[in-house]
């Protein structure tokens, strides 16, 4: 036992030793992508969008709401047919204004589609800028800080942001 104990302690300190020669740096991409123009119009882009179809959104849902409440007032004298008739046209407007409100802002819905399209050539801007910067440096690791990732300590002078933003700005 104590020499399995031993190994252990061996190897231990020797992955010690590897780690302590690495170079670890962390930017903050939220703080990047805040200082990109292209990333405030790329947001400015889908906010404009989603307005739009929220504005679309609750158009429908205004009619909807309209003709509910003419249905209401009326339905008692109103013939069994032409009541069906408007609880089915009431039905077949709220699936619509569901479909729409999936369509647009659904886990696969055009909101993310949008996003994607917007955001992935910053974001790939910004990753090359981020490998370019690493390597100059140096380093074997960079951490988001402003990911999931937690960091519990952390060295300032390791810090790449505003090098990438340099970077990015001298593109």
């Amino acid at each position: 036992m104590s020499k399995k104990l031993f190994a252990a302690f061996v190897i231990l300190i020797s992955s010690g030793c590897i780690f302590s020669q690495q170079k670890i740096g962390y930017i903050d991409s939220k703080v990047i992508l805040e200082s990109l123009q292209d990333a405030k119009d790329a947001q400015t882009n889908l906010d404009n969008l989603v307005n739009k179809w929220k504005n679309e959104l609750q158009m429908l849902s205004d009619s909807l709401t309209l003709i509910k409440d003419e249905f209401e007032k009326k339905k008692l004298i109103l013939t069994e047919k032409v009541r069906q008739q408007k609880e089915e046209e009431i039905t077949i407007m709220g699936k619509r204004i569901n479909d729409y409100r999936l369509q647009k802002f659904g886990e696969n819905g055009e909101y993310f589609q949008k996003q994607t399209e917007l955001m992935k050539p910053v974001q790939d801007r910004m990753f090359k800028a981020i490998q370019d910067a690493a390597k100059e440096g140096g380093y074997d690791f960079v951490f988001d800080r402003s990911s999931q990732i937690l960091l519990l300590y952390m060295n300032d002078k390791y810090d790449l942001t505003q090098k990438v933003i340099r970077k990015l700005e001298s593109q």
